[in-house]
């Protein structure tokens, strides 16, 4: 049995009612909050200033320091370790000049199926040939394509914080020893 007409209308304009209570409330009560920081003094002196970003190396706010050194392409050939789990492999080689677009990836010419025997290089990994629902493609995926939109060159920087990750690699290898 459904009720009233007049019920129905009664509970809406209760609810109507109830709502705009609510956001008086909070707008009056928006207006007397007080800022967290409006009791804090402003800090003087030479340091006051300082940035806790490692990217401004020390270097106060009120002025714009010096830009850093580019990083050199560390051009070795050489596989580096993670610094996370799952990070994509950093490249070990120079890709200055090479093409990745949507009509070519010279990445692909080593690193593909066809490619890695006569360049001895690495397969792509065989998540590379998944689509987003997991199904097993021929070709490299689409989303997958644009390699250098996940890998990077190596270079000589510095790292700007340190980092305690361990390979699983690592992790085995003492207990493999045992």
């Amino acid at each position: 049995m459904s009720q009233p007409r007049s019920s129905n209308r009664r509970v809406g304009m209760v609810t109507l009612a109830a709502l705009i209570a609510l956001c008086a409330w909070l707008l009056a009560s928006a207006g007397f909050a007080q800022d967290p920081g409006a009791n804090i003094p402003e800090p003087t002196g030479p340091s006051a200033y300082r940035s806790i970003d490692a990217l401004r190396r020390g270097a106060p706010l009120t002025t714009e320091p010096q830009a850093a050194p580019m990083a050199r392409v560390e051009n070795l050939d050489l596989k580096r370790q993670r610094g996370w789990p799952e990070q994509p492999p950093t490249i070990p080689h120079s890709i200055d000049g090479y093409q990745v677009d949507k009509n070519s990836n010279r990445c692909l010419l080593c690193h593909s199926r066809e490619g890695t025997e006569a360049f001895q290089a690495p397969m792509v990994s065989v998540t590379h040939f998944m689509d987003r629902q997991g199904q097993v493609l021929a070709q490299i995926s689409a989303r997958r394509y644009f390699c250098n939109q996940c890998h990077v060159v190596q270079t000589d920087a510095k790292p700007l914080i340190g980092n305690s990750f361990v390979a699983v690699d690592e992790v085995i290898a003492p207990a493999e020893e045992d």
